[in-house]
């Protein structure tokens, strides 16, 4: 009986940290070989926009609304105006009607969060950026955790520390090349507005998540178009007006906007694509090697010097994310007793409970933006 009963919490404490007996082959399977694989290139399209921004700052080009304002403004013109082709409740009167206001928020925290991350380089250094940008992920895991009723075994949060084990390294190695670059006319402020951009990020990806998944991706992106473009071009009119008219315009300057503009477009398009495929926690963990990536960029097109780190810290984050991954996390239904569930759940049942909101892409779910509604 004693033995039956050790065997019984063993099992459980072996289920809540999610460490089951898998092979090699049930790990490394094709679906967390597609997910690393879009999520570094959603990484490579953040460095795309880094790289456009640094090139525009050397020339002297300083409007983060104005280069936010055309992003929406590209999607508006596409995903918009799909919405408004189609019939029925799926149409874009028809959305408005209803819930015009959550996604009024969804666009409001998304253009604050991409302006507030921007304008924190006038007052702190890049070190302090990359350390407080990560706050991201535990604010996501937390806002995940309450309204999207997401349940972390004990190897996710190992997975998270490991990644931001893999961000330290790259801290490291840039203190060490004397990279610190930005400002410290007001550090005080500008770690202020890091922190405040991640939260604004977190909420912004915890609706996304639950938009592409109960609702659909044209949606989402139609709707932030709408008021991403809306927003973001009252802040141009408010903030940027004499700063675009000193703008010297040539091709070399339009093809960096043009670069920037597509980079952040793609971005936008392909992200609700992966985060339909895991979730918004997994897909920002990917997204800690979009420095590294400028980095590598950063050695040959404006002379960085190299250091070991930056290999360790890809490797590291790389090592985090397949963590993060291998083991699913599992949504809790209504009235689950999160303890029973877990405890109660084998590796293939909660796998098959991720995986069946996949299985049918366009399938309509009800409770739409709950995460919005709760905020």
């Amino acid at each position: 009986m004693e033995e039956h009963v050790e065997q019984r919490l063993c099992e459980k404490w072996r289920v809540v940290c999610g460490l089951y007996s898998y092979n090699l082959r049930d790990v490394f399977t094709w679906r967390l070989l597609k997910t690393i694989v879009m999520g570094q290139i959603l990484s490579l399209l953040i460095c795309g926009t880094a790289v456009s921004c640094q090139y525009l700052a050397d020339a002297r080009v300083e409007t983060p609304m104005l280069q936010s304002f055309l992003n929406y403004a590209l999607l508006l013109l596409v995903y918009t105006t799909i919405l408004s082709t189609r019939k029925g409740d799926r149409n874009i009167i028809q959305i408005l009607k209803t819930k015009w206001w959550k996604y009024l928020l969804m666009g409001l925290a998304d253009v604050e969060a991409n302006y507030a991350v921007v304008k924190a380089y006038q007052f702190t250094t890049l070190t302090s950026i990359q350390l407080l940008d990560c706050f991201v992920i535990p604010v996501l895991m937390l806002l995940s955790w309450f309204l999207l009723k997401t349940r972390y075994k004990l190897i996710h949060f190992v997975a998270v520390m490991v990644c931001l084990l893999g961000v330290g390294a790259m801290v490291g190695a840039d203190i060490l090349a004397g990279r610190d670059q930005g400002s410290t006319s007001d550090v005080a402020l500008g770690d202020g507005l890091v922190l405040l951009s991640a939260v604004l990020y977190a909420v912004s990806n915890v609706c996304q998540e639950h938009t592409v998944k109960n609702l659909s991706r044209v949606e989402f992106l139609g709707m932030m178009g709408l008021f991403g473009t809306l927003i973001s071009g009252i802040q141009l009119a408010v903030l940027e007006t004499h700063t675009v008219a000193a703008i010297k315009w040539d091709l070399y300057i339009s093809m960096l906007f043009a670069v920037y503009v597509l980079c952040m477009y793609a971005l936008y398009s392909f992200m609700p694509v992966v985060m339909r495929l895991t979730s918004a926690t997994a897909v920002n963990l990917s997204l800690l090697t979009a420095d590294l990536f400028s980095l590598f960029c950063g050695l040959f097109l404006f002379h960085y010097t190299f250091s070991v780190l930056y290999i360790i810290s890809f490797v590291v984050i790389t090592v985090g994310f397949i963590m993060f991954n291998v083991v699913p996390t599992y949504s809790a239904l209504p009235g689950d007793d999160p303890g029973e569930v877990l405890a109660g759940h084998t590796a293939e049942s909660s796998s098959h409970h991720l995986l069946a909101a996949d299985t049918d892409p366009d399938a309509q779910r009800p409770e739409p933006l709950t995460a919005v509604a709760a905020l």
